[in-house]
Parts: C-alpha cells; sequence; structure tokens
C-alpha cells in the first residue's frame, strides 16, 4: 500500500536484574488494538512516531520522547502516516513502583500523569534506567537513583528546599572520598544524613552536578587511573577500585577517558622506563 514501510517485525522480551521488571524492544508498522496492562509502563520511542489513544486522552510520541502507561489503562497504538516505529520499554509491577513513590514522599498508589513527556531529562533517566536493569554489573544504585529521578517528573514529586542541611552532602562526599571502593547505597547515604532520599538525591546533584552513583563511579575511575600511572597491574587496579570485573572496568574508564586501561598502562610504563630503553633513545642527541 502507498505509505506503508516494509519492516521487519521485530518483540523481545528480556528479563531484567530485578524481579517484577521486564525489559521489551520493539519495532513495528502495525497498529495494536485497545488492550491493558497489569504493570506500569515506561518507554521511549527511537524513530518513528507512534499515536495512541490513552486513559489520559489521545497522544503523539515522537523520537526522544516517554510514553507512559498506567496499571489496567485501555490504550492502543498506530504508526503515524504507517511508517514503521522502534520503541524501548520497561513493564514494572505496581510495588516497585508503590516502594519508589515512598522514596519520594508521595502516596504508594501514586500514577504517572503524563502519557508522554518530551522532556530531555526524563529521557536520559530512562536510558540510564534501562542500561542498569538489563546489565547487572551497572549496580543495583544506578537503577534505584535513575528510577527515583524518573519518577519524579513522571508522578510529579513534592518540591523541597536546596538548601537546606548542606553540610551532611558534604560529609556524604567525603565519605564517598574517603573509600570509593566501598559500597555506598543512595537509602543510607540519606538516613545518616537525616533526609528522605529524593530529598539527599536533588541536595547532592545541586552540589556536586552528579547523583551518587556517578559521583562514587568517576573517584573509582580516577583512583584505577592513578594506579595505573602508578605501574599496577590492570586486573589488580579495576579491583582495587571496587570494579566487579576487568570488562565492567574497562567500559566505563574509555566511556570517561576515551583511552583504554591498556593505554593508559603502557604510556606509565614508557615514563618509567630508564632513558636507554625509550623509543628513540638512540637518536644522537643535538650538541
Amino acid at each position: 500500500m502507498p505509505g506503508m514501510e516494509c519492516v521487519q517485525e521485530r518483540f523481545a522480551a528480556q528479563a531484567t536484574c530485578w524481579p517484577g521488571v521486564l525489559a521489551v524492544e520493539a519495532a513495528s508498522s502495525r497498529a495494536l488494538g485497545r488492550h491493558t496492562h497489569d504493570q506500569f509502563g515506561i518507554g521511549l520511542v527511537l524513530r518513528g512516531a507512534h499515536d495512541s489513544a490513552s486513559g489520559r486522552g489521545d497522544v503523539r510520541a515522537r523520537p526522544g520522547e516517554l510514553i507512559t502507561v498506567n496499571p489496567n489503562e485501555v490504550h492502543d497504538g498506530r504508526p503515524v502516516c504507517g511508517m514503521a516505529r522502534a520503541w524501548r520499554m520497561l513493564y514494572l509491577d505496581p510495588p516497585v513502583i508503590a516502594r519508589h513513590a515512598v522514596l519520594l514522599g508521595l502516596s504508594p498508589g501514586a500514577e504517572f500523569h503524563h502519557p508522554v513527556l518530551g522532556a530531555r531529562g526524563a529521557a536520559l533517566a530512562f536510558l540510564r534506567l534501562h542500561a542498569a536493569l538489563v546489565d547487572p554489573v551497572e549496580g543495583n544504585d544506578a537503577a534505584e537513583q535513575a528510577l527515583l529521578e524518573l519518577l519524579a517528573q513522571l508522578c510529579g514529586a513534592p518540591r523541597t528546599a536546596g538548601c537546606a542541611l548542606p553540610a551532611a552532602v558534604q560529609r556524604a562526599c567525603e565519605r564517598i572520598d574517603a573509600a570509593p571502593q566501598a559500597p555506598a547505597a543512595l537509602e543510607d547515604l540519606a538516613r545518616e544524613a537525616g533526609l528522605s532520599p529524593w530529598h539527599f538525591l536533588r541536595l547532592f546533584k545541586a552540589r556536586t552536578g552528579l547523583p551518587p552513583h556517578a559521583y562514587r563511579l568517576q573517584r573509582q575511575l580516577q583512583g584505577a587511573r592513578r594506579a595505573l600511572l602508578a605501574g599496577r597491574p590492570i586486573a589488580q587496579a579495576a579491583l582495587d577500585a571496587g570494579f566487579h570485573d576487568q570488562s565492567h572496568f574497562t567500559r566505563h574508564f574509555v566511556r570517561a577517558y576515551g583511552l583504554t586501561p591498556g593505554a593508559v598502562a603502557r604510556s606509565a610504563s614508557l615514563i618509567c622506563a630508564p632513558a636507554a630503553t625509550r623509543p628513540g633513545s638512540d637518536r644522537p642527541r643535538p650538541r
């Protein structure tokens, strides 16, 4: 038919490291009939555009925008102009959302306000959440913090004063700085600060520019980099910095510095080598 795009249909489901949370990758030019889920759904449109009649009105989602559905909300889904669209979804059991809503200071029965949300920060939080849930080595703390950031925008977290107890945040930074290899769960840090996890997370980000998990990761990478430059073996540097394994360490290291740990280790060996053994040391020196 004119205007229809031929696309390979793809619907793939993947279990995550959290019980009660399922990840789905989809690409389709099909229209989906009216249906419901018994879970919360949060998704990101990757390409194409998607029309749907949700329980909160007719909506259109474009690339980079989030789509959401509440449990038992009747909805459908249609490609715009018959063109294929692709999206990534997380389906979360109600108790998972209820627990995190309480951490935000909301009712455990809180629901999503936005069937479509175009906020870039929310999309980035979704991608961090998805990555942490499908790749267990990213850690539970990363998933917890990303979900809180996401729910604050989808459910409407209560506003809190941003200037309260900065000393408590400073103490948390000092704790992480002193031992970045040690776990530092958001709830533990917040409890020590005498704050709710959401309030603490907002204050911490306002002060450092990063959530606690990402702040700790940067300190881990910095410590490992110093160890490599001091001549420590890569595996030992990764272990001492608190990384689960060398591949996990390498992935984050390259993302942060653009160099592999091996490249840094080789440069360190050249710096530490005696002058006579360095490349080019046999060249005559200018008089």
